[in-house]
Parts: structure tokens; C-alpha cells; sequence
């Protein structure tokens, strides 16, 4: 059994606090904050991955400009240098919310969205996801598919991030439960990947989010905290 940790990270922030927040990023992460074309999306990115630095100094006692990253396989991010391999990560952002995973072994997948109504989920859905997941989204009372839809929607993506495999897994070539069942993986993504073997889990982020990790690993324990609030003021 592994064990996950998963932080709740507020991403509002005032004009310095994000200068203290692209103070720590490295000059790859510059250029990519510096692509964006809207202000509040290069925000939202220099925030979230300065939060993930300064949560993964904390635990592999780093100043936060030391940390180094590297591309796996799929593109999934990593860590590199001498904290390699010592914890598996990963990071997802939606409007103000970023979550921050982390395992000592385990890979992991995260996804935050927000809940937003959204009239063509049921053609998204047949579009997209597995035949079983759409009938069982199409079977549900209208006024509630938009919730059911995000999240559904987070818990394959989570799914798909643990595995990093990126675009090059189709989100119908497997199955997770729809609410209100408990999360979980009904259908293996691929070959090697046991069922029994893969813990999801819903976090609570309030009617406004819909959030699920995904462990591969069986009965993963999995601990949801918040960032405090003021964690901008620490690179001061």
C-alpha cells in the first residue's frame, strides 16, 4: 500500500505576490509562463508552479530554486537531478484552485475542474468516453449530468496523468464509475494496468470544483490538506 498526499493550493494572488511566485521558476518555465496570451492564464501558471516548488522543497528539504525537472515518458513531468525518483508528482489547475500530488513511489494523477454548466455534455460524452460511461451520464436526471459530467471528466483525467500516457490514450479505451458510485476504475486502461491494483478518490473542494487522485496502487492511503493561504509571503 502507498501513501498520497494531495495539497489544495489557492492561486489568487495580488501583482507582487506573482513577481515572488516567477522569482523561483526556472528559465523553462519563464518562457512558458511568457506564452501565454492571456494575463490571467500566465497567472494561474506561474502560481501554481511556484506552489509546486515550494511544496516539493518542503519535503525533500530544498530551497525551491533547486529543484530540477525532467520529461518521462508520455511527457509526464518528473523530478531530476538527486531528488530522481525519491517522489512521483503531479500538479492540475482550474480557475483559482491547483492541487499538488505527491507519492514516495506510486505513479499519481491528479484533476481539478470547475463545475460549470455545459449544454452539450451528453454529445461530448458519446464523442469522447466510453460507451458504458455515456449511457450511465445520459441515464441521469438532466440537472444533475453537469456535476456528474466534471466528475466523470476528473476521474479519467486523473487516471490518464497517473499513467502518462498524454494524448496518446483515447478516453474510451477504458472506464471509471460515474457518481454517485464511489471512484473507481471498472475497465483497465491498458494491458498491464490491474484494476485492483489503481486507488481514486474524490476530493471535497466544495460544490464549485470537481477533484479526484488517482495511485496506482492498491488501497492507497490518501491525505487532502490545504496550502496556507499566505504561502506567497514565504519568497519574501
Amino acid at each position: 500500500m502507498s501513501a498520497a498526499e494531495v495539497w489544495v493550493v489557492d492561486l489568487a494572488s495580488s501583482p507582487d505576490r506573482l513577481d515572488l511566485c516567477a522569482s523561483i521558476l526556472d528559465d523553462s518555465e519563464c518562457a512558458r509562463a511568457d506564452r501565454f496570451a492571456r494575463a490571467a492564464d500566465r497567472a494561474r501558471y506561474v502560481a501554481s508552479h511556484a506552489a509546486l516548488r515550494l511544496i516539493l522543497a518542503d519535503r525533500l528539504d530544498l530551497d525551491p530554486t533547486e529543484i530540477r525537472f525532467a520529461t518521462g515518458s508520455g511527457g509526464k513531468p518528473c523530478l531530476a537531478g538527486a531528488a530522481r525518483g525519491v517522489l512521483a508528482f503531479n500538479l492540475s489547475h482550474s480557475a483559482d484552485r491547483a492541487l499538488v500530488g505527491l507519492t514516495p513511489g506510486a505513479a499519481i494523477g491528479v484533476d481539478v475542474e470547475v463545475v460549470r454548466p455545459l449544454p452539450d455534455a451528453e454529445r461530448i460524452a458519446r464523442t469522447h468516453f466510453a460507451a458504458d460511461e455515456a449511457a450511465a451520464l445520459a441515464a441521469l436526471p438532466a440537472d444533475a449530468r453537469a456535476a456528474a459530467f466534471f466528475d466523470l471528466w476528473t476521474r479519467k483525467e486523473a487516471v490518464v496523468k497517473a499513467l502518462g500516457t498524454g494524448l496518446s490514450l483515447p478516453l474510451d479505451r477504458f472506464s471509471v464509475s460515474l457518481p454517485p458510485a464511489a471512484p473507481r476504475l471498472l475497465r483497465g486502461a491498458r494491458s498491464d494496468a490491474r484494476i485492483e491494483a489503481w486507488t481514486l478518490a474524490t476530493l471535497d473542494l466544495g460544490p464549485a470544483y470537481a477533484a479526484t487522485v488517482a495511485v496506482r496502487s492498491a488501497d492507497a492511503a490518501v491525505s487532502c490538506r490545504a496550502w496556507a493561504a499566505d504561502w506567497p509571503d514565504r519568497l519574501s
